[in-house]
């Protein structure tokens, strides 16, 4: 049977035995939590098992293990995991350390004071966008979104944008993955993106209006940092029922841009 992408290489365990200082249980516990790079929000021991092909009841002392220590959230209802806070924190404390969030969070926050907006950046991870900073207004209507949160690549502002700004055939790639998970829906989808493309070629930034979820406007604005780091986006969303989407059009949008615009600016300058 074809060895799945997100297991370590037999051969490397046979290596690792051989090396006192090879952890085999640390690398097991490690390819649990590779397997839900592949876009799935949950999945159950015997999922996890056949991925990482090893007996289930050892998966079931590693997800145990990695739930007391906070790297997997237990779902009773039913059954499975998910990622819990401590795999992000991961994520988060490397990116902390990275100039682009040092440079971006005072522009930022000035712009959601500004416009009482939720400023958020984001970069893509697999088939989502992961929020790795989240500034707010003082307005006390807020989303309920935080650092850490992903959200569709298809049908938000900030997935959008990212498709819009990313190489072509990084987009067509991600595109078919796309298609292939909800074929259905694939139509209004892609005209979504089209859209998304059109209006970042002609205005500078995307929208999503209602698309994602209804109570949800929001515009986006991608960027490259540089320094090796990946293709990022900046978003600008609120609750549609007090953020309307020509507000965010006609006097958000100009504000969105220059601020990025900026954020790239101080980053070049530190290069």
């Amino acid at each position: 049977m074809k060895k799945p992408a997100y297991a370590t290489d037999p051969d490397s365990l046979d290596e690792g035995r051989e090396d006192r200082h090879f952890v085999t249980a640390l690398a097991r516990g490690l390819d649990v939590l590779r397997c839900f790079r592949s876009g799935e929000e949950r999945l159950g021991n015997q999922e996890l098992a056949e991925r990482c092909q090893l007996p289930k009841s050892t998966v079931t002392r590693l997800t145990y293990t990695l739930t007391r220590l906070g790297y997997l959230h237990h779902v009773e209802e039913s059954g499975r995991y998910r990622l819990g806070m401590a795999t992000l924190m991961l994520g988060g404390t490397t990116l902390a350390r990275l100039d682009v969030k040092e440079v971006s969070r005072p522009l930022m926050q000035q712009l959601a004071i500004d416009t009482g907006t939720q400023i958020s950046l984001g970069l893509r991870d697999e088939m989502s966008m992961l929020y790795v900073e989240i500034c707010r207004g003082h307005s006390i209507v807020t989303l309920r979104l935080d650092i850490g949160a992903r959200i569709p690549l298809a049908t938000t502002a900030m997935g959008r944008a990212y498709l819009a700004a990313a190489p072509e055939n990084v987009r067509l790639a991600l595109e078919e993955r796309i298609q292939a998970l909800d074929p259905a829906a694939w139509p209004r989808i892609e005209k979504g993106i089209r859209k998304a493309c059109e209006d970042y070629a002609r205005i500078g930034c995307v929208s999503s209006f209602g698309e994602w979820q209804k109570e949800i406007n929001g515009i986006a604005v991608p960027f490259t940092p540089g320094g090796g780091l990946p293709l990022m986006v900046i978003n600008a969303a609120g609750p549609s029922h007090s953020l309307s989407s020509q507000t965010l059009l006609d006097q958000v949008r100009p504000r969105l841009i220059v601020t990025v615009h900026e954020i790239e600016q101080a980053l070049g300058a530190r290069r």
